[in-house]
């Protein structure tokens, strides 16, 4: 820790002296704080779509089928 940063619980020992409003006014703002922090973009499964189907372009899909198959009883 640098000497302008608070510890954890120095911290905790200057909330607990706040009264209830200011706690709850600053724990709302915490919470907007870490809220922004952390959003990220929603993404659907269906943005998969088409994800690697180069690879698949000159295969047969019922011979790898069969190949898997064959693959599991050795």
């Amino acid at each position: 820790m640098t000497d302008d940063t608070l510890s954890h619980s120095e911290l905790l020992t200057i909330i607990q002296n706040l009264d209830t409003d200011e706690q709850l006014r600053l724990m709302e703002e915490v919470a907007t704080i870490i809220r922004n922090r952390v959003k990220t973009k929603k993404h659907s499964i269906l943005e998969l779509r088409g994800l690697g189907k180069e690879i698949w372009e000159s295969v047969d899909a019922q011979e790898y089928v069969d190949r898997e198959r064959d693959s599991w009883t050795g």
